[in-house]
């Protein structure tokens, strides 16, 4: 089955260094699941300003790990500076928190952390 993320795209940013990678494996790891939730329960509360602020955020350490959630992300900043409702976001932070948590164990796997 083939990666959520990219290890080249992480390779590219480090160098080629791996235990630089695996620092900014572990780093992912650390920061991101709790961004994750805090944006899924903003969202689920319709809090879109808290919400942007956490998409926005993750949206650098998404690309950097080449994690295809652009889209998806993108989407959700959109939905914040609309008044849709939250069933709008739903499939696109649902798609968000499948993959990420996919990334968070592939990660852990390949690199001890």
């Amino acid at each position: 089955m083939s990666k959520k993320y990219s290890i080249e795209s992480l390779r590219e940013i480090a160098g080629g260094d791996e235990d630089f990678m695996a620092v900014v494996a572990q780093t992912f790891l650390e920061e991101i699941p709790p961004d994750l939730a805090s944006l899924e329960e903003a969202i689920t509360n319709d809090n879109k300003e808290l919400a942007y602020q956490f998409a926005h955020k993750m949206k650098p350490n998404i690309e950097m790990f080449g994690v295809d959630l652009l889209k998806q992300i993108t989407g959700i900043e959109s939905w914040t500076k609309t008044s849709k409702t939250v069933e709008t976001a739903t499939p696109m932070i649902q798609e968000v928190v499948t993959t990420l948590n996919r990334v968070f164990e592939e990660l852990k796997e390949d690199f001890g952390v």
